[in-house]
């Protein structure tokens, strides 16, 4: 082909949309904070999803991850099941698992979809997604919901789902305040997305910390947070040997003292400005 062809070739393609990046990709969902903890801190959960329009009866289950890292699978009762970690990222996760969604719809029932390539600008979770419909987060301690719950159980495929499960870190959540979780790598922790504006948070988080009031209870600290889909996200380290049914109370008034720290809009005083920064430099970026 000559240099004149090559050019023609190159013209006649339409080139490629990015889609936005969107910082806080979640926003307006009624699950926003468990889904960012499902695609950053979860290794295994689940949340069915009442889809509208074209999608509407198309069952969906959103979960943390699928074997092999398929972006999506669907089993042979039609339900689209959906990994939110996943390795098919643009710069709008929303965009991201709407596409898995969209994709994954149209396969066979029956058959995974073992890869997805970036989507360009379209539909939204926020325009799918039914508004009226109720979020429902489950935390597993396996991945049996990998398999058809129609499908025949083997050994060989039992063998399969507790060698898988054996790397989960276990977690659970704390009952009573919303996207707080709980669990043990080789110490306790508890990490808690929060839906607050960041930098609300952060001030509230510094009137805390200079009042002595960020600690869940005694023998616990706020060690730092990390920052994922416009969330910040504080985590704690617990006292030894700490269970997730034994933080609801100091997790609901930790909330307390948060809720008056937030609502209380004074300017930080040159100490509580020192704890700001002591804390942002403490923080952890995932995303």
């Amino acid at each position: 082909m000559g240099k004149k062809n090559r050019k023609k070739d190159r013209a006649a393609k339409p080139k490629r949309q990015e889609v936005a990046f969107v910082e806080r990709p979640f926003e307006g969902l009624a699950g926003e904070t468990d889904l960012v903890a499902m695609r950053e801190l979860l290794p295994s959960a689940s949340a069915p999803l009442k889809l509208t329009g074209d999608l509407a009866d198309v069952p969906v289950l959103l979960v943390t991850l699928l074997p092999e890292m398929w972006p999506a699978l669907r089993r042979e009762d039609g339900t689209v099941v959906v990994a939110l970690q996943a390795a098919t990222r643009s710069g709008d996760a929303s965009r991201d698992i709407a596409h898995a969604i969209e994709s994954a719809a149209a396969l066979a029932p029956g058959t995974p979809l073992r890869h997805v390539e970036l989507p360009e600008p379209g539909p939204r979770l926020q325009d799918i997604v039914d508004p009226e419909a109720a979020w429902e987060l489950t935390v597993h301690d396996d991945f049996a919901y990998w398999v058809d719950p129609s499908a025949e159980r083997s050994p060989e495929l039992d063998q399969a789902l507790e060698q898988a499960a054996e790397h989960i870190v276990p977690s659970a959540p704390v009952a009573g305040v919303a996207s707080a979780f709980w669990c043990r790598m080789g110490k306790e922790y508890l990490r808690w997305v929060r839906p607050e504006d960041e930098y609300s948070l952060l001030d509230a988080l510094a009137k805390l910390h200079t009042d002595g009031a960020t600690q869940l209870e005694d023998g616990t600290r706020l060690i730092g947070f990390f920052r994922s889909c416009g969330l910040l996200v504080p985590v704690w380290e617990l006292n030894p040997g700490s269970e997730a049914d034994e933080l609801d109370a100091v997790a609901a008034a930790f909330e307390e003292r948060l809720g008056k720290a937030l609502a209380d809009d004074a300017p930080l005083t040159p100490e509580q400005r020192s704890a700001r920064s002591g804390l942002i430099s403490r923080e952890v970026t995932l995303r």
